[in-house]
């Protein structure tokens, strides 16, 4: 698979990985343009999220691959993801025929991974959501987590992930022999300690965890006007339709992504914040 097209990449480094990262690129098969733009929370540890954006050409289908991997105890497993998910569902013998199927299994298969190399990569683990878009034709969007995918069509938001938070999954931790505890703090968590429900890695917390995604998929019509993959740095304080509202008035969508990120640090976020912005339409 080749690489189509990346350029315009803009990185400030501080401590050894980026503090700021930010790019574009555009599809040569179709008018789809993409941003992007990272920007290290307010906490003492290095930047714990990551994101792919790119087209390739595989099996002379054009491919759309976007993604946002946010970490947690270390940047080890959202690394990790940035170089192994999206390979492992596209090597798939089903990918073509069956996606939601070669999602799923290249999810688990992936964290199966992860696990098993414990040692090298640490206790931590990492949130998902990732977009795939065939032949400017359709969209398949999965998550783990609660990183988010969000839609617009006519400049109306529909969410295409599901947060997997505690609260909502209790049943599933709980029959797993874990418990969710707002303590410490006001935020529900797995065995008070993690704030999602799902992840990749947590080899500790695993087996009160579940890592098998949510999928959905749409068509790309002429109302799709955009996509916007983003961690929670941005979802905790700003609403789908929002972020929808300001994307759609920036036509440069590395510039609709920086100012998605501008707009949650105004917002006070604390968070790594990291975004995708996809436009359909030129």
């Amino acid at each position: 698979m080749d690489n189509l097209c990346c350029f315009n990449s803009v990185t400030q480094v501080v401590g050894g990985r980026s503090s700021i990262s930010s790019g574009k690129g555009r599809s040569h098969q179709n008018p789809i343009k993409y941003g992007f733009s990272l920007v290290k929370g307010k906490a003492n540890h290095p930047m714990e999220d990551f994101h792919v954006a790119k087209f390739v050409q595989t099996r002379g289908q054009e491919l759309g691959l976007f993604a946002i991997y946010d970490g947690h105890l270390g940047d080890s497993v959202p690394a990790y993801l940035q170089k192994n998910l999206f390979s492992n569902i596209l090597k798939d013998e089903d990918f073509w025929t069956d996606t939601a199927r070669s999602i799923v299994k290249a999810y688990e298969a992936t964290d199966t991974a992860i696990l098993s190399h414990t040692p090298d990569l640490g206790r931590g683990g990492s949130t998902a959501v990732t977009a795939i878009i065939i032949n400017n034709q359709k969209l398949w969007v999965a998550n783990v987590g609660d990183s988010r995918a969000v839609l617009s069509k006519d400049g109306v938001a529909i969410q295409m992930s599901i947060d997997h938070e505690p609260n909502t999954e209790r049943d599933s931790i709980e029959d797993k022999g874990g418990f969710v505890s707002n303590m410490p703090g006001d935020v529900a968590r797995v065995n008070g300690q993690l704030a999602v429900s799902r992840a990749f890695g947590d080899k500790n917390l695993k087996s009160h965890l579940r890592s098998d995604p949510d999928i959905q998929q749409a068509n790309i019509d002429t109302e799709t006007e955009l996509l916007i993959l983003a961690s929670d740095g941005l979802w905790k304080v700003m609403a789908n339709q929002e972020a929808v509202d300001i994307a759609r008035r920036i036509k440069d969508p590395q510039r609709a992504a920086k100012q998605l990120a501008t707009e949650a640090l105004n917002k006070e976020s604390k968070d790594d914040i990291s975004c995708v912005v996809v436009r359909f339409k030129s």
